[in-house]
């Protein structure tokens, strides 16, 4: 889990100041406004055959800043954003949980997420660009665990690191609506039973950032 941390940290990085020194050349633009959006979450257990698990839906929020360098689409973009990712598994189909107590319960993880992305806005639209511009984007996200619930059977890791990446578009040069795909390099968290069961979260999410300039 540290070596993936070190060398996820190494490429993000060498990317920014790649980044930095280009937009420091082309007189970069610079912009942040406010993010919000939804997680679709699911568990995976690297024994799946152990515990069934059902996705589940929670919020996400924050603010964003945006650095834009204009005439060749790239640009990068960094957030702070309160981030919930939850998730329903079924504990009370071995008896070792059910024993407890425990049925069919909602694992809830919160979490402060760091990501930060790459984006490449495709210009060339003649005009049209200024209305809808389509981009994607691909990036780590750094999530330090804010609280949890089960804490009883589950033993969470503090810090968990995401490569994130997805499609979206930006409207009327405002606007920025994105969906994406998140997976967790090392663990989220093990069960404190049978074994220490590792899981790891799969997350998709749509996000609406309002950039105030």
């Amino acid at each position: 889990m540290k070596q993936h941390i070190r060398i996820v940290a190494v490429v993000v990085v060498s990317a920014m100041s790649l980044v930095a020194s280009i937009a420091m050349r082309a007189q970069s633009e610079a912009r942040w406004g406010f993010t919000a959006g939804a997680n679709y979450n699911e568990i995976h257990f690297k024994q799946s055959d152990i515990l069934n698990t059902d996705p589940a839906f929670s919020p996400m929020a924050g603010v964003t800043g945006e650095l834009n360098i204009p005439g060749i689409g790239f640009s990068v973009d960094a957030s702070l954003l309160y981030s919930m990712r939850s998730g329903k598994i079924n504990y009370g189909e071995r008896k070792v949980w059910s024993s407890l107590g425990l049925a069919n319960e909602t694992c809830q993880m919160h979490y402060v997420d760091l990501p930060v992305h790459l984006k490449f806005k495709y210009q060339k639209l003649n005009g049209f660009e200024n209305k809808l511009m389509p981009m994607i984007f691909v990036g780590p996200t750094f999530s330090f665990m804010a609280g949890s619930n089960l804490k009883d059977v589950n033993s969470y890791s503090p810090v968990s690191v995401y490569l994130h990446f997805g499609v979206g578009a930006e409207i009327v040069r405002r606007v920025q609506v994105t969906a994406g795909f998140g997976f967790s390099i090392g663990e989220t968290f093990h069960t404190k039973l049978l074994d220490e069961n590792v899981a790891k979260n799969r997350t998709w999410n749509a996000t609406v950032t309002y950039y105030l300039k």
